[in-house]
């Protein structure tokens, strides 16, 4: 009897060591790789992916100290320098992904390279808007954690670590500060979700479900509308705190099986409601100048720096939406004719491969 307790220990170890929340599990690697085979519109998606994890093959990592872009104009030589590093973030996840199709190690000892010489540069910041641009690094880690040698394995895991700590005790969550339940929020949630999932620390996990429940109730409102929305009068701000809420609610969905998606906050509000206040804006039902009536003056510096897309009163293109619709297609595979509504027939993206292989709709 001891003996199958000991054995039964061990298979649940196994499963457990490779669960993968944030990417994709053994079974959906292997529905996508028949999807590629046989599906054209799959195979034109992942296309670039190949392409990518090519290139990358004969690059070297260019790992940065510090991410710093937030607050900082286009042509800022810090900001220049950062967007520049953060490149090897979808190097990384098209290495790993590649590596997982088709079983090359030369993909897997690049993405290990790349990996291992950012934990050993990359130092955490604590700032949201800068850390989120490392998602790739997260999911093409989780891609390939199984198989990293233990000393790399263990290198990646404390930096990562450290970046989801920076986070969790960052001074943008300061109850005083808009930055506790704007975008920034969300995209802090979306960093420590994707970190604490994909390094398998289970300490964190009801942190992040309590995060996300305090986040629906302060940061959307019962009529679908959110924070940001009031505060940037741009709904380019509303799908910038809805696109990292549903990205955390994803791996929360796939590892344990809840629902956000239309979980109703104390106040009413939820995801669902803000992406159907979305949907009309997308179908061009509805129009809105964005940034109008911007209460942030940093909105205002970047229209006068001729950043594209924040001068006052600009259109929203129905199209930038798509992103947030994507997503929530997980959940609500309805979207899909909203999304081939706008699109035609270039609607699919690879968001949408991932919901489909993620559901064996395949």
């Amino acid at each position: 009897m001891r003996r199958i307790y000991i054995v039964l220990g061990l298979f649940l170890l196994t499963v457990s060591a490779k669960a993968q929340y944030v990417s994709l599990s053994a079974a959906e690697i292997k529905t996508l790789k028949t999807a590629i085979q046989t599906d054209a519109k799959v195979k034109k998606q992942f296309e670039p992916i190949t392409a990518q994890a090519e290139k990358a093959l004969t690059q070297a990592p260019n790992p940065i100290e510090k991410v710093t872009s937030q607050g900082l104009l286009e042509g800022n030589p810090a900001k220049t320098a950062s967007l520049k590093a953060v490149e090897d973030a979808p190097k990384i996840y098209a290495l790993a992904l590649n590596y997982r199709l088709y079983g090359d190690k030369a993909y897997l000892n690049k993405a290990q390279e790349f990996l291992t010489a950012w934990a050993k540069m990359n130092k955490a910041s604590g700032d949201p808007i800068d850390e989120t641009k490392l998602e790739d690094f997260f999911t093409g880690y989780d891609l390939i954690r199984s198989e990293v040698s233990p000393a790399q394995k263990t290198e990646i895991d404390n930096w990562l670590e450290t970046i989801a700590l920076a986070e969790i005790n960052s001074a943008s969550a300061a109850p005083n500060k808009s930055t506790s339940k704007n975008n920034w929020n969300s995209h802090r949630i979306k960093v420590i979700t994707q970190i604490v999932y994909t390094i398998q620390a289970k300490k964190y996990y009801d942190q992040v479900n309590q995060l996300i429940e305090q986040q629906l109730g302060q940061n959307l409102y019962a009529d679908g509308s959110s924070y940001d929305f009031a505060e940037r009068d741009a709904l380019h701000y509303h799908i910038y705190t809805l696109e990292p809420l549903l990205k955390s609610m994803i791996v929360v969905n796939r590892a344990t099986g809840k629902n956000y998606y239309s979980f109703e906050s104390p106040v009413k509000s939820s995801v669902q409601k803000s992406v159907q206040f979305l949907v009309p804006f997308v179908t061009g039902e509805k129009t809105h100048g964005e940034f109008a009536n911007s209460r942030v003056k940093f909105d205002r510096d970047r229209a006068a720096n001729g950043e594209k897309g924040y001068v006052a009163g600009h259109p929203f293109n129905p199209k930038n939406g798509i992103v947030v619709l994507s997503l929530a297609a997980y959940f609500d595979p309805g979207m899909m004719k909203i999304i081939q509504q706008v699109n035609g027939n270039n609607y699919y993206d690879w968001q949408l491969v991932l919901n489909q292989v993620r559901k064996a709709k395949f």
